[in-house]
Order: structure tokens, then C-alpha cells, then sequence
């Protein structure tokens, strides 16, 4: 959500990207979830992917993610069992193991001060369970039945080895966070693929990428664009979360060297230019990574820009039009 814009503009925003984006042939369309942030309408991903679904009739709508640690495993299977039951094959259950916010916010969520992302495995076995009815005879939850009860696809998602090493054991597809976690790529996708054990899921690894993309008719228009993402995660690495600042903000911001660097790091793997300078860095970085599809972030303020952004890529690229948009 950008200076000047309102939590009510952002979601309507979000329902014109995804209409837009199903129209443009893409074929998978998730949203976040994350609670306390000013600039980020998006704390209740299953309401919203309930909007998505009715205004859309063929992209796959998901969550990216649910952070399970914040949820009771019944309340989200009992979630997105409904939504799979009212768009059935439409659904995806993107898991994440973080909180997505502050500690004092996720006890809010889930009144306790006992959160571990160690309990992570243990929540998510209980989810799948509730999903497929597949508690042991002598397990106390073995006659709960979550009604409605459709199953959503699950996939895992990470940022380090971690998921990726469960999601190969479980047989689950992957999602790896590219866009703020550049420097793991490489490492989690190989340990998804050598750590992966073939499910009822899957037979073989299935793995996507996230890349934080910009493209604009002309390279001088991308950057200016994509400055506002750097201001932005500097003041949330800094504890100062707030809207997206506008792209002249951005560039007016007297930076310290110190802010550039952090910049510079932060957003060295993101693919920005015009549409020739795009199609070559999304290129570069599916055959880096053998992703089996690229789910694309793109942080621009501004609808009709951020809308002209997926516009151009889905010109560049209409063989990978099977990856993702994510609002």
C-alpha cells in the first residue's frame, strides 16, 4: 500500500491485478500474509482469496503464505477445506514457518508466549492429517472431521534450507522467496531436490521461484519505479514500517553510505529494466535455478504501472506464462 493510498484502494487494486492477469494468460495468483504492517493490507489471506476467487474464473488463487506458527492447524484446514470446496482445483495452501510479524503481535494472534518455529513440523503433520483424515485410531483429534472438507494443493514455503529439506521429505512442492532471500537460492533448491521423497503429491520435486521484478517501457522508468522497494525494506530492517513511499520520495531520500549498502544488498537480485533487460534476467535466473515455474513480486505503488509491468513480461516470456503473479 503506497503514501496517498488507502487499505480499501490496495484490495480493489489487488482484484483488478488478478482479473487483468488471468486475461494476460497467467496461471497462479497468491497473496501474503502479514499482520501489524502499515503497509500491507493483507492479514486474513483466506477472505481475500475468497474475493479473488469470485472475480476470476481460471487462475489457481493461494496463499504465499499462511504462517502456520500464528494459527491453530484446524482453523486453517477448516479455512481453505471451505474455499476448496467452493472453487474446487483453484485452490493452493502456501505454508510458511514464520510469524510474519513482530512477537508481541503473533502472541496476540495465538495467546501464548510458547511460539517456536520448532514446533513447525509437528503443526504442519497435524494440518495435512486434518486435510486428509489421516489421525492414528488412538490420536485424540481422530474424530474431528473438518467440514466443508476440500483439499487445497499444498506447498511449502522458505526462505532457508529448512523448508526445502521438509518439503523434499514430505513429497511436497516448494516455493522458495528469491526476492529477500537471494544469497539461499541455490542452496535450498538443491537440498529440496536431493533431500525429495516421492508422495501421493508428487512423484518427482516441483519447485518455484519468487523474483522481485520491475519492468517499464524503458530501463530509466523501471528504476525509477523500483526505488520506493529499497526505501521501503530500509525502514523495516531500521523497526520503521510504513506505507510505500512514492517513487520521488524514494529518490529525494538523503541516503548515509552506510543505507546505500544495505540497499544495494537488499535489491541486487532483483530483475528491473525494460522489457529486453526482464525477459533476459527471468531467463537467467529459471535456468539458474531449474524452477519449474516463477512466481513474480512486483512492488509498485502505482496500479496502472505495476499492471503495465506484468503486461510487458507476459509479452517477453509466454512460455513461462504458467508462473505466478503475486499481489
Amino acid at each position: 500500500m503506497s503514501s496517498g493510498s488507502t487499505p480499501a484502494a490496495a484490495l480493489r487494486a489487488s482484484i483488478d491485478l488478478a482479473r487483468a492477469t488471468e486475461a494476460l494468460g497467467f496461471h497462479r495468483y497468491w497473496v501474503a500474509e502479514h499482520h501489524s504492517m502499515p503497509g500491507i493490507a493483507s492479514s486474513s489471506p483466506a477472505v481475500l482469496i475468497g474475493y479473488l476467487a469470485e472475480a476470476t474464473s481460471t487462475l489457481r488463487l493461494g496463499s504465499g503464505g499462511v504462517m502456520l506458527p500464528n494459527h491453530a492447524p484446524l482453523v486453517v484446514a477448516e479455512q481453505f477445506g471451505m474455499l476448496e470446496t467452493m472453487h474446487p482445483g483453484r485452490i493452493d495452501l502456501g505454508i510458511g514457518r514464520a510469524p510474519g510479524t513482530d512477537q508481541v503481535t503473533a502472541h496476540a494472534l495465538r495467546r501464548t508466549a510458547d511460539l517456536s518455529a520448532d514446533d513447525f513440523p509437528q503443526e504442519l503433520a497435524e494440518l495435512m492429517a486434518f486435510l486428509d483424515g489421516t489421525f492414528p485410531e488412538d490420536h485424540p483429534y481422530r474424530r474431528i472431521k473438518v467440514v466443508p472438507g476440500g483439499r487445497p494443493a499444498i506447498w511449502l514455503l522458505g526462505s532457508s534450507g529448512f523448508s526445502a529439506q521438509l518439503a523434499g521429505v514430505l513429497g511436497l512442492p516448494f516455493a522458495f522467496a528469491h526476492h529477500f532471500s537471494a544469497q539461499n537460492t541455490d542452496a535450498a533448491m538443491e537440498l529440496y531436490r536431493s533431500s525429495f521423497q516421492p508422495s501421493e503429491t508428487l512423484d518427482h520435486p516441483y519447485a518455484m521461484v519468487t523474483a522481485a521484478v520491475v519492468c517499464a517501457d524503458t530501463s530509466h522508468e523501471a528504476e525509477r519505479l523500483s526505488a520506493p522497494m529499497g526505501l521501503s525494506m530500509l525502514r523495516l530492517r531500521k523497526g520503521e514500517p510504513g506505507l510505500l513511499p512514492t517513487p520521488e520520495e524514494a529518490l529525494a531520500y538523503p541516503y548515509t553510505a552506510q543505507e546505500s549498502g544495505i540497499v544495494a544488498s537488499i535489491t541486487e537480485s532483483h530483475v528491473i529494466g525494460d522489457q529486453e533487460t526482464v525477459r533476459r534476467g527471468l531467463a537467467e535466473l529459471r535456468e539458474r535455478t531449474r524452477a519449474d515455474e516463477l512466481m513474480i513480486s512486483s512492488n509498485i505503488g502505482d496500479p496502472k504501472a505495476r499492471l503495465r509491468s506484468f503486461e510487458l513480461v507476459a509479452e517477453a516470456h509466454p512460455e513461462i506464462l504458467r508462473g505466478a503473479v503475486a499481489s
